[in-house]
């Protein structure tokens, strides 16, 4: 019997800054071969080859907003064909941009307090200082520390996130296949994003986390939790990733790495099936 094809989307040149997209990329889709066939491609090549495989997986493909037309027929096609994507494309994190962050804030979630306009200011606690980011921004791009006297303005245009500036102890991703949990990562050195060490969350820890991978709407996929350490102990949601997640696999034990191996293939597998 044929094995079910994948066409695995990456770009393995994009200089993400502190990852290694080729890498990672490179070993898991090594490691998915064993199971099925595979071919590698570019984003901006997906819509035109998916009608050629059982299913896309989207991985390191970069910040969409580089090729935003193009993702946004990409997905509309792949809609209209009823073809299988993993992560599927029914996520409403930051796969549909940064609206949830408003969302969640207001429902009173434990994320960082998070507002969108000018007029809602007065619902974020004071700071020394504020983060302004774009609404469709990734990767950091377009975002900016502000003080207190300019938020106005940098709101006035709508099409921004504020939110204060944390001063947190420690940063930590929780990584996720169909809602189950895999593995944890955090930031020894809180200044350096991607310097990141093995992290044994509690029982709390979890909670926290899978709390947010259930509010969202993707049953096979892979989810990264991003979240900070308060002064006081609590955590708070920085980011829910669900559309391409880094996961920095170089940095798990072989054992480790063979396991979410193994639970990529079985989403996968019950993706196809379904």
């Amino acid at each position: 019997m044929a094995r079910p094809s994948i066409l695995y989307v990456t770009d393995l040149t994009y200089p993400a800054r502190g990852r290694r997209y080729g890498d990672e990329d490179v070993h898991l889709s090594a490691e998915l071969r064993t199971d099925f066939t595979v071919a590698l491609c570019h984003p901006l090549d997906a819509a035109g080859l998916m009608d050629s495989f059982d299913g896309v997986v989207v991985r390191n493909s970069g910040p969409v907003l580089h090729y935003q037309a193009e993702y946004d027929a990409f997905r509309a096609e792949a809609l209209r064909r009823s073809t299988p994507v993993f992560n599927e494309l029914t996520g409403r994190a930051d796969m549909a941009g940064k609206q949830y962050l408003l969302d969640l804030s207001a429902a009173g979630h434990p994320v960082i307090p998070t507002v969108g306009t000018a007029a809602d200011l007065g619902r974020l606690p004071e700071a020394p200082e504020y983060v302004v980011k774009p609404m469709l921004g990734a990767d950091s791009i377009g975002l900016e520390f502000v003080a207190p006297e300019r938020l106005a303005e940098h709101c006035g245009a709508g099409g921004v996130l504020v939110q204060p500036r944390i001063d947190f102890r420690y940063e930590v991703s929780f990584y996720f296949v169909d809602r189950e949990f895999q593995y944890a990562l955090h930031t020894p050195d809180r200044e350096v994003r991607w310097e990141l060490a093995p992290y044994r969350p509690g029982r709390d820890d979890l909670a926290f986390a899978q709390h947010f991978v259930d509010w969202n709407t993707i049953d096979h996929g892979i989810q990264r939790v991003d979240a900070c350490r308060t002064p006081e102990g609590d955590l708070l949601l920085v980011e829910l990733e669900d559309l391409n997640p880094y996961l920095s696999l170089d940095l798990l034990e072989a054992g480790q790495r063979e396991r979410f191996a193994a639970a990529t293939k079985d989403s996968l597998r019950r993706l196809l099936a379904r």
